[in-house]
């Protein structure tokens, strides 16, 4: 009996820690679903112009979250809404999974910080 919970335990807690892997997006895909970011954030994610955020590097959830936000209304972008509005929440993993890993320019933030 003992050994059967021990199992059924470790077994459990094995599932759960997959979980998050299982449900995180393909960048592969995300590449090919991020095809209209591109225009403003970059084709790597590190946009030039000092209006768009760069994307790349930024945390996987915090794509995630952001691109919800703007779905359901909770960030007020026009632009933004109309986008995220016909992405699925696979896109969004995908999209979040390709920006996430891609290598970041945080170090040439000059004129892309308010106040430089």
């Amino acid at each position: 009996m003992k050994r059967t919970l021990t199992l059924l335990s470790f077994g459990m807690a094995l599932a759960l820690a997959s979980a998050p892997l299982l449900a995180a997006g393909n960048g592969d895909n995300g590449k090919s679903k991020a095809a209209t970011c591109f225009a403003c954030h970059g084709a790597d994610g590190n946009a030039v112009d000092p209006q768009y955020p760069r994307l790349a590097g930024q945390y996987n959830e915090y794509i995630q979250q952001a691109l919800h936000e703007y779905k359901d209304g909770r960030r007020t972008n026009p632009i933004m809404k109309g986008f995220a509005a016909t992405l699925s929440d696979q896109d969004i993993e995908d999209i979040a999974a390709y920006y996430s890993t891609l290598p970041t320019k945080l170090d040439t933030l000059k004129g892309h910080v308010q106040g430089d």
